[in-house]
């Protein structure tokens, strides 16, 4: 077996253009000739990874599945029924049922405030910019 030194990976992996031996003066041609700038450097991993509104459309939806399966098993662990009466209005409902609509409607109620402000600061902002 004859003795190679040059490894596997030495044989495998292409010579850099910029650093190939210039044949004609024997040292290396660093290529100026096609290099206008600074010499890139690799990417790092988290410069490689961007957020995206794909993947941050993916997260609210596995967010918002799990927040379905939890109401879904507390509403089904909670379905005694109930009497609830609201302006004069009667009715009976499942606890679970009842606890849920309450909290969406306090959910539509802050929605509606902050939509309010919302337009309020837009105003503001337009007529500082005219």
């Amino acid at each position: 077996m004859a003795s190679d030194e040059s490894t596997a990976d030495d044989r495998l992996t292409p010579a850099d253009p910029r650093t190939e031996p210039n044949p004609q003066h024997g040292e290396l041609d660093h290529a100026e000739t096609d290099h206008t700038g600074p010499v890139r450097e690799e990417p790092t991993h988290a410069e490689k990874l961007q957020h995206t509104r794909t993947a941050g459309t993916w997260a609210a939806v596995v967010v918002a599945t799990i927040a379905l399966i939890v109401l879904l098993v507390f509403i089904l662990q909670n379905l005694q029924p109930t009497s609830v009466t609201f302006l004069g209005l009667r009715g009976d409902l499942p606890v679970g049922v009842a606890l849920l609509l309450a909290a969406a409607i306090g959910g539509l109620l802050v929605a509606l405030v902050g939509a309010a402000r919302i337009l309020q600061l837009r105003r503001t902002a337009n007529r500082r910019n005219r």
